[in-house]
């Protein structure tokens, strides 16, 4: 996993992420809003009040923790192949 060391929310349900190999950027969580245990987050101010967890998880609250790897795939441009090079295919 790929820990997250400073979070913020901004606008429009987006989280900018620096983790601690340098990479950094935004990312977009508005196509979650108002599914499942993310209808909480139809009200914006609950969103800002996203945290880093102990293990390095996106944390809201007591009900919501996001594994940050997809963030950090879609943050760093890399394919999941070269984050997580156990999931390469390998010939028979």
């Amino acid at each position: 996993m790929f820990k997250p060391v400073e979070i913020k929310a901004l606008p429009k349900y987006k989280l900018w992420i620096r983790f601690e190999d340098g990479v950094n950027g935004e990312v977009d969580l508005s196509h979650l809003v108002g599914k499942g245990v993310f209808s909480v987050w139809k009200d914006e101010i609950t969103f800002k009040k996203v945290r880093i967890g102990e293990r390095g998880e996106l944390v809201w609250g007591a009900d919501i923790a996001l594994c940050p790897d997809s963030s950090y795939i879609q943050i760093s441009g890399r394919l999941p192949e070269q984050v997580f090079p156990n999931l390469q295919k390998r010939s028979a």
